[in-house]
Formats: structure tokens, sequence, C-alpha cells
């Protein structure tokens, strides 16, 4: 098969990362495989791969004709069978590039919290956990299936030797001292309540443990993170918590982490280290990851929605307060991490279940319908108009699908709580 793979953004993030490792992963297995998309940090990471990249135009909005212009000059000179787009606007805009291609398949892939409504019903959909696959089969779409966020296995595992010590003297780490590590992107949505959260916790800990976060990572709220930083810092004494920034390998890190934090992808390369997890949500949701938890995050995924943000920090001081002077049963989580990320989010399995999808997809006859498509085009632009107005406020999401996850619809309203899951939104 000729692929052509185009992630909705080649900066640093899950979904993106995701994209570019499966593609590796299904040329593995002998196909010819191609990214497009914007040129971002991640680039280096398609070159490290070899794969073939080519670069999209800059679009002035999204969907663009330019983009689907050039998609469709693509599929046409390098005879492209499958068009795989990641997230809605890669999957609106591969889909009217193949329109005139009636031999290329169209297949799309959100790894966001939820699915925008108005990618067309007989779109073939990759989700990735079951609660958010239940609740697409539940809207009417004809082809939807799981496929969890992979870990490279073979990159990541806690049997690697890497320069711990020179990464120790770069960030001035105590090696005496409990190590909190949080890798995440510096976004408000989603992320930065459990950031500051996760800030906040430390510092309250470090009069009774030697402790540390180490916070790797970069984005938009990068001075809200590095002010609440200074401020314990001030409170507790330099070291306690320390920002690195963007990495290019966060994996020192995460192979010098008693404890990780975290949620989605950047959860599971945790784990694959063999690390006990906490895992992050929102609205005060910290939970380790256990025997009876584990089930819980397999259906939900890694991530969760609590009683109210101001719940957060005494909830993961509490975690931590227990985890942490107990060797025996951080062993004990990190190995039921490994145990679980080599079972079933390995990159090579995901690889042939992409594999297997877009065969399906080929085989399948190219599902279109009058009615599921005017339907899609109603709810974009209405979709459009509302952004509009919130863009005008200031209030649009940079991200808004991942600010309206599935998980916060489908919550129960905790007990005392005066805030229901509709009004977290």
């Amino acid at each position: 098969m000729r692929i052509l793979v185009y992630p909705h953004d080649l900066n640093m993030g899950g979904s993106q990362l995701n994209a570019i490792e499966l593609a590796a992963a299904v040329r593995a297995l002998g196909h010819d495989v191609i990214m497009f998309g914007q040129p971002g940090s991640l680039n280096l990471r398609i070159k490290e791969l070899g794969l073939e990249f080519i670069a999209a135009p800059k679009p002035h909005h999204q969907p663009s004709r330019t983009i689907v212009r050039a998609l469709a000059d693509v599929i046409r000179d390098r005879k492209i069978d499958i068009v795989h787009g990641y997230e809605w606007p890669p999957a609106l805009e591969s889909r009217l590039a193949v329109d005139r291609s009636p031999g290329t398949a169209v297949v799309c892939t959100v790894m966001s919290m939820a699915v925008a409504p108005f990618i067309p019903k007989t779109m073939p959909l990759l989700v990735g956990t079951r609660e958010i696959l239940d609740a697409e089969v539940a809207f009417g779409r004809a082809s939807v299936e799981l496929l969890e966020p992979p870990v490279d296995v073979k990159l990541n595992n806690p049997f690697l030797e890497l320069p711990l010590d020179d990464f120790r003297q770069r960030w001035n780490l105590n090696p005496d001292a409990y190590t909190v590590v949080l890798v995440t992107r510096l976004a408000q949505q989603l992320k930065l309540e459990g950031i500051l959260t996760a800030i906040k916790a430390v510092g309250a800990l470090a009069g009774e443990l030697k402790i540390q976060l180490l916070l790797v990572g970069d984005g938009p709220e990068r001075d809200a993170v590095r002010a609440k930083a200074q401020e314990i810092n001030q409170l507790n004494g330099p070291g306690t918590i320390v920002l690195t920034g963007q990495l290019e390998d966060p994996r020192p890190a995460y192979l010098l982490a008693d404890v990780a934090l975290g949620m989605g992808g950047s959860a599971l390369r945790a784990m694959a280290f063999a690390k006990p997890l906490i895992v992050q949500g929102e609205m005060g949701y910290w939970n380790l990851v256990t025997p009876e938890t584990l089930p819980d995050f397999l259906e939900q995924g890694w991530f969760g929605v609590g009683p109210g943000k101001y719940a957060g920090e005494a909830r993961l001081v509490e975690i931590l307060r227990r985890l942490l002077p107990d060797d025996k049963q951080r062993t004990a989580l990190g190995e039921l991490g490994l145990r679980t990320v080599q079972d079933r989010f390995s990159l090579d399995r995901a690889a042939r279940l992409q594999e297997h999808f877009y065969r399906e997809a080929l085989r399948a006859p190219r599902r279109s319908s009058p009615v599921t498509d005017a339907l899609a085009v109603r709810l974009l632009i209405k979709y459009q108009v509302a952004a509009h107005a919130k863009r005008l406020f200031g209030r649009l999401a940079a991200d808004d699908f991942n600010a309206r996850p599935v998980r916060a619809r489908t919550a129960p309203r905790a007990k005392g709580s005066k805030t229901s899951p509709a009004r977290m939104l």
C-alpha cells in the first residue's frame, strides 16, 4: 500500500507523535508511507525515522482549499492508496481531496478526548479509548474501531542505558530526594489545572519529605507555570520545582522518576519505564494506577474528571505521601504498568491493527450519503460561527475538542459537588 499520513500539527504532542511513530511502524511492515503537514519541531523525529516528508501549504484557516488541492496533487502524482488524517481538520481536508480519486480510501484517527460531530459518519474512524468508541457507535458512525495510543517499547523501557548522571547535573537534581516527574505540554486545555496542582502539592510536601518535581515541557502557559514554580521555590528552596522546557529526548526524566504523573500517551510512556503512575485529569482528578483501578483506565483512557478543582491538591498530596516512602509498593506498581504496556500498548501491535484497518477501508466500497454529508456540513458551519463569536470575545479554546472530553459528559456527578458534568465544559 502507498499511504499518506497527515497529522494536524507537527509540534510536540501525543496525537502527532503517535501518527509519526505508527507511520514508521507500518512502513516496517512493507508499505510505502509519506508524511504530509506543516513543518514543526517533530520534523526531527520524522527525519530520524527516515520517513519522507512533503510540506503542506500554510493555510489561513481550516479546512483549507489550498491544502485540499495540494493533497489531491500528491494523491494523483504518487498514486496514493490510503490517506490518513489525524484529528478533524486533516480528516475533512483528506476527505475532500480523495473525491476525484475513486481508487483511494480515506481514514481518520482522533486521539482528542472527543470527536468532532462534523466528521462525516461514513468516514472510517479510529479512536483512542473504549468509552469514546461506545459514544461514536451510539452516534451512528458506520465504521469506527479502537486503536489505543501506542508506545515504542524498544525505545521506551526501564533497561535503557542513558547518561543519567549528566542529566542530573544539567538540571541540578538532588539524588537524595524523591523525584516526581511530569512530562506534558504547558497548555490551558486539560493540562494547566493539573500542572499547577502538582507544583502546589510538591510544595506542600517539601516540609516533610525530600522531594522535587521535574516538569518537562513547553507551551503557551509557560509564564503561568514558571510563576507558580518560582513561588514554591522561594518558599521551599531552589530545586523544589525544576522546569526543563521541552526536551528532544525526555527519556532520562522518565528513568529518574520515583513516581510519574500524566495523562494519555505520556502516562503510557511513564508506565513503559516501570514507574508507578498517578493519572492526571480535570476538576481535581488524580488516581493511582493499581490492580483495582487499571480496568477503569483501560475503559475510559488515561484521564478522569473529579469532584472539583479545589480538591485536587489534597488528593495528590495524600497519594504521594503514602506512595513515595513505600519502595515495595512503588516497585510492584511499576511492574504492573510495564506488563500492561508490553501486553496491550506496544507499537508493533498497533501497527498491525492499523494495517488491518487500512485493508478493510480499501476493500469496503466508499460510503457516501448526501444526508449524512449535509448534516456534517451543517454542523461544521454551526461550529465555525460559534468559534468566530468566541474568538471575538477571547474565549475560544485552542484545542476545543480536548476542552470538551467525553469523560466529562459521562462522568457521574460527584457527591456534594455543586458542579454538574455539563457545567464543567
